[in-house]
């Protein structure tokens, strides 16, 4: 048997990329499952062979070929006996960049049957083979790519766009999971430069269908309406979710998280942010009313770690918020105890109300 380091690993290095963060995966030739079992190897795939080292726990998959017996990613049969060659399993991989094996125990030849290494060099994102069109995920993993490579200079090659939009027009992205949607989402905006995944899904077609029922236009030209998410002051997925989502109607909001079925963090984040939005936008305007449901509303002064963050979602849409930090902290020092504890929920109400109302004269 041989063992291969392949995937990111490999392509991570070449770019000169040190990222902690990059599984090393690894690829089997000439093996069996016996045979790994037997070398102390741990089973833990059920479709198809996969091994967990007996020390260093990471992935080692017999090499493999499979063959499209229905729709979606898991419609697949694999082929994993010992004949299968190392070639064969780089074939049925979704881009050339990431089908390069290192051969780390011959001085780290490179084995690249699929010049990924030129690809590399070009910043092109490029498919394999046909075979792409068989797994819908790889439309994601390739607006994933563009946007985690963005900073590189990458673009989707010409004929991989095109298979991309077969692949929407054919109904194979409907095949895809809320889960595996919300996974590469999530990886997407945590990246420096999210706005080419939301670019390259709009490119294909796969935007509108993925991502119903936001009703955000779409233009069809080489701008970037998503560029606002690039280069902020966050890496944190949950607050770019909500950026992305700010100018989207409340239900529509709703009904993509349950589609998604996102974590309620996220859900309840992005509602909040989307309807308060035009408020905060013009805060020094507001009645002592309004104020007050503001705050209510968004249980500031219950929720502080949500309210945190629903205040760096428009800090990092430039928006001020001294004003409202400074009132909730004078709204969160109320003497409880110095109220009428006849009607102590009333008295703690007029109170807030009296604050704001102080706040507003002085700032109006």
């Amino acid at each position: 048997m041989k063992v291969y380091l392949v995937g990111g690993a490999v392509r991570d290095g070449l770019l000169g990329i040190a990222d902690d963060n990059t599984e090393k995966d690894w690829v089997v030739v000439g093996s069996s499952p016996d045979e790994m079992l037997d070398l102390g190897y741990r089973q833990v795939g059920k479709e198809f062979p996969v091994f967990l080292h007996p020390g260093t726990q990471e992935e080692y998959a017999l090499a493999r070929l499979e063959r499209k017996v229905g729709k979606g990613y898991k419609g697949f049969e694999f082929d994993t006996s010992r004949a299968v060659t190392l070639e064969q399993d780089l074939s049925r991989r979704d881009l050339t960049i990431n089908a390069i094996a290192q051969d780390i125990r011959n001085n780290d030849e490179l084995f690249d049957p699929f010049d990924g290494y030129s690809d590399l060099n070009d910043g092109l994102l490029r498919h394999v083979s046909d075979a792409f069109s068989e797994d819908p995920v790889r439309v994601l993993r390739v607006a994933r790519f563009a946007a985690r490579f963005k900073p590189f200079g990458f673009k989707v090659a010409h004929a991989t766009h095109r298979l991309m939009k077969e692949m929407v027009s054919s109904g194979e992205v409907d095949a895809l999971t809320p889960e595996r949607v919300f996974k590469e989402l999530e990886k997407s905006l945590s990246y420096e430069t999210p706005s080419a995944f939301f670019k390259v899904l709009c490119a294909c077609g796969a935007y509108q269908r993925i991502f119903t029922p936001l009703s955000i236009e779409v233009h069809h030209s080489h701008n970037n309406q998503f560029e606002f998410l690039d280069g902020l002051a966050t890496r944190q997925p949950h607050l770019k979710f909500s950026l992305w989502l700010i100018n989207e109607n409340v239900d529509d909001i709703s009904t993509l998280c349950q589609r998604l079925k996102t974590p309620k963090q996220y859900e309840q984040l992005a509602r909040l942010s989307a309807q308060f939005y035009s408020f905060v936008n013009a805060f020094n305007l507001q009645t002592v009313e309004l104020i007050y449901e503001f705050f209510v509303k968004t249980d500031a002064l219950r929720r502080k770690d949500r309210f945190e963050d629903l205040l760096k979602i428009y800090q990092l849409l430039s928006i001020d918020v001294v004003a409202i930090i400074t009132l909730q902290e004078q709204l969160g020092s109320i003497d409880i105890a110095s109220l009428d504890k006849a009607n102590i929920a009333q008295a703690i109400i007029d109170e807030k109300k009296s604050i704001i109302a102080l706040f507003v004269d002085a700032t109006q």
